[in-house]
């Protein structure tokens, strides 16, 4: 078992102030596999103290030297790939493939390109022919919390700590405290790298007391978060008393249309993506939408896809999902699950319960159910599960209202071959992404959503974006 207790504060491991252990549960065994302590106020008064002042000579350092540093810290990364993949397969409970090539990737990929774009930006420009002596100046906007969910930790850790870093920000990290392990290692990579001392903090705990702290203080200047709707309302709260800047990467509840002139593998294809990282995917298809012509046909795909789906141990390598984070997760899946049954939709495949053979870990059967209407709890809920619901429709019109009736507005998808109704739906689609027959999101695209999938983007240009302040100088010469 890990103990990893020490906090990572103005260039040092140091011990809490006041001890406060919990453990770490690996969700496939239900066992113990690190023991971390949350931290106080006073630990988080102590990272944010290092930050300010990290912050007087950080936020005034040249692009050449963040370049330098963040490319000896993604050649360490590199060095430490299955140290942070066995990380996440302790923590989280993903595939060992999975862990490596999209979860431990994606962090890789991130870093790889947001030193691309620091090395293409303009921190001053002029605003334009007509305005010769005005000047645009980009700023890095000072102490940032940035605070980062348990699903896709190294993920969404890169997402936020090196444009901070490429920004001239100085930060203090809050990982989920389910899932803390890879971003420790984050943490060790940074030192090992020599950014000075105070840029980077870390403090592990949960959102009561730690994160609240953090949104609450004074000396912060802008919050970044990744997780709940709820959580995210609550920060906005905490951050609104003294105008801090806000970035929030919130809930989905994506809409997945198919119509019938779609390719022939959009039904497997949209299972699969809701299936993935256990459902546990903010921007996953959770709703699919089948045009009525092809909807008994889906089903039966559905049917026969989701019965054959692999669920098994982390550690083991190939195609499948594990189990979902944690017991309190796991249970609120399976209420959802008899919510969905009980409200009348048709269970096609998966249910309540453990898979068949896996009694031991948070495992969860992956899920259809036909004939929802979006009215229906599972329909509206985020249900952070392989859970997919199935609603008919159809016309275009009918579709384009099903998919924007939601709180939500983060990824939806469209299949078919019509590339003017692709144009139509993309443009109609109240969403930050829309997702084309399975082309994927670049890397560097702008990751967020609308209404109550949260503000700001990350990733690429716009990522770095979101850490910098703009002033307007008039008279340059």
């Amino acid at each position: 078992m890990l103990k990893k207790r020490n906090f990572y504060i103005n260039g040092s491991w140091v011990a809490p102030k006041k001890p406060n252990d919990i453990e770490v549960i690996n969700p496939a065994t239900e066992k113990v596999c690190a023991v971390i302590s949350l931290g106080s106020k006073e630990d988080v008064n102590d990272a944010v103290l290092s930050a300010k002042e990290a912050f007087k000579t950080w936020g005034y350092s040249t692009r050449e030297d963040r370049i330098a540093l963040l490319e000896i810290f993604y050649t360490l990364y590199k060095k430490r790939w299955n140290d942070i993949t066995d990380a996440i397969i302790q923590e989280m409970g993903a595939p060992k493939d999975f862990a490596s090539k999209l979860q431990t990737g994606t962090g890789a990929s991130h870093t790889k390109s947001f030193i691309r774009y620091l090395k293409e930006f303009e921190f001053e420009k002029p605003l334009g022919e007509h305005a010769k002596n005005q000047r645009l100046i980009y700023e890095p906007k000072g102490v940032c919390a940035l605070i980062t969910p348990w699903n896709w930790p190294m993920n969404q850790v890169t997402l936020k700590v090196i444009p901070a870093l490429a920004s001239g920000c100085t930060m203090i990290l809050k990982p989920s405290e389910l899932a803390p392990l890879s971003a420790m290692i984050l943490a060790e990579l940074i030192d090992e790298a020599k950014f000075p001392k105070g840029v980077f903090n870390l403090v592990n705990g949960n959102g009561a007391v730690t994160g609240d702290a953090l949104t609450s203080h004074p000396d912060v200047n802008m919050i970044s978060f990744t997780g709940s709707t709820r959580a995210g309302a609550l920060i906005s709260q905490n951050a609104a008393k003294d105008f801090k800047r806000v970035s929030l990467e919130l809930g989905g509840k994506g809409a997945n249309i198919i119509f019938k002139d779609a390719d022939p593998e959009a039904i497997e294809r949209g299972a699969l993506r809701c299936f993935r990282n256990s459902g546990q995917s903010c921007n996953a298809p959770t709703r699919m939408l089948v045009e009525k012509s092809m909807y008994d046909e889906a089903i039966e795909r559905l049917k026969k896809y989701t019965n054959d789906f692999k669920v098994d141990d982390p550690k083991k390598e190939g195609e499948h999902i594990g189990p979902v984070i944690s017991e309190t997760q796991f249970n609120k899946i399976q209420t959802l699950i008899q919510k969905g049954i009980d409200e009348g939709a048709k269970l096609v495949a998966g249910g309540t319960g453990k898979p068949d053979g896996m009694n031991e870990g948070y495992y969860v059967k992956p899920t259809v159910f036909a004939d929802v209407n979006n009215r229906m709890e599972i329909a509206r809920t985020e249900i952070f599960g392989p859970v997919l619901s199935v609603i008919p429709f159809e016309t275009e019109e009918e579709a384009i209202e099903i998919a924007n009736d939601t709180d939500y507005g983060l990824t939806n998808y469209i299949q078919s071959k019509d590339s003017e109704k692709i144009r139509r739906l993309a443009r109609k689609l109240r969403s930050g992404m829309v997702d084309v027959n399975g082309a994927g999101i670049a890397v560097d695209a702008p990751f967020g959503g609308f209404k109550h999938s949260g503000i700001g983007r990350e990733a690429g240009k716009e990522g770095l974006l979101e850490f910098l302040e703009v002033k307007s100088v008039g008279g340059w010469s």
